[in-house]
């Protein structure tokens, strides 16, 4: 009886083990990194086919936001007027300068405040590839997608079609340009474009639509909104009074962000064979069950995966 005890018990052990070794096997961090790199410059094309998916699949939705931001315009005097007066005066604190390169560099999603949203993206990036984290890696190279198409989009794009002006502070005061009191004061030439102020650079707001484009793409890849937009939310408020934005300019801005973010990630996860939904982490766990009969004693091993 005692053999037939350890025989069954050594015989579960090894299947386990066996079906263990087998659910969980894992490329090494070069190749799992070597993957998700050549993935997400695969899935550039499908990341504005999922854009462009966004806008035309559904008119009517698409013709109702068109209407609200037109609404907004409307009555931008109004409403900037109460950010600019009653909100940002509420909004007065500074984050610490965590700046670790040259503060003349021309990178500057890595100056200032832009640190505190690309500083993590890379230490996410390092920290998943050093610990073989597939997911993690996506989720970070899917951010640094959402600040590059940010900028082109908003910058090259957008805003060189509209080219709208910024508010002047304050709006009832006499404005000199290239600021204005006209919330319709649109279609302006622009004289410099990315990364610039000046004439015909508010609509919409580019750190709006960066912050929304990644904190989208970590809600999605992570599957939670309290740390991504809690987080956006705190550095996008700490600067706020340092870029004059109409309203309407930043929720345009929200809006766009939001699309794109989402169109990265649902591209990458079609690359990746997820449907719509994130795959949650493989964990193993068994039940050890004694047995016992006239005839045969011994434990029964029962694995899910």
């Amino acid at each position: 009886m005692k053999k037939i005890f350890i025989l069954t018990f050594l015989l579960s052990a090894f299947f386990l083990n066996a079906q263990n070794n087998k659910e969980t096997k894992k490329d090494n961090i070069f190749k799992t990194s070597g993957k998700v790199i050549k993935n997400s410059i695969l899935t550039i094309p499908s990341d504005f086919v999922y854009m462009g998916k966004e806008v035309s699949n559904d008119w009517k939705k698409t013709g109702y936001y068109v209407g609200g931001i037109v609404g907004l315009i409307a009555v931008d005097k109004i409403t900037t007027k109460f950010l600019h007066n009653q909100i940002e005066p509420h909004l007065n604190y500074d984050l610490p300068n965590i700046t670790i390169i040259n503060n003349t560099s021309k990178h500057l999603w890595l100056l200032g405040d832009n640190a505190y949203m690309s500083y993590p993206v890379i230490g996410n990036y390092l920290f998943s590839f050093f610990t073989n984290k597939e997911r993690g890696q996506y989720a970070s190279i899917n951010a640094l997608k959402a600040i590059q198409y940010s900028t082109i989009i908003t910058q090259l794009g957008l805003k060189t079609i509209f080219g709208r002006n910024r508010p002047n502070r304050p709006l009832n005061e006499t404005a000199i340009e290239p600021w204005t009191n006209n919330n319709w004061d649109f279609f302006n030439k622009r004289t410099e474009f990315l990364f610039a102020g000046g004439s015909g650079s508010a609509f919409p707001s580019l750190h709006t639509t960066a912050y929304f484009a990644m904190a989208k793409v970590f809600q999605m890849e992570y599957d939670n909104y309290w740390i991504p937009y809690g987080f956006m939310s705190i550095i996008y408020m700490s600067e706020m009074k340092k870029h004059n934005h109409w309203v309407s300019d930043l929720v345009v801005g929200g809006i766009v962000g939001t699309l794109i973010g989402k169109s990265i990630v649902l591209s990458s996860w079609k690359k990746r064979n997820i449907n719509g939904v994130v795959k949650k982490e493989k964990n193993i766990s068994f039940n050890v069950v004694p047995q016992y009969s006239s005839d045969f004693a011994g434990l029964h091993i029962v694995g899910t995966f």
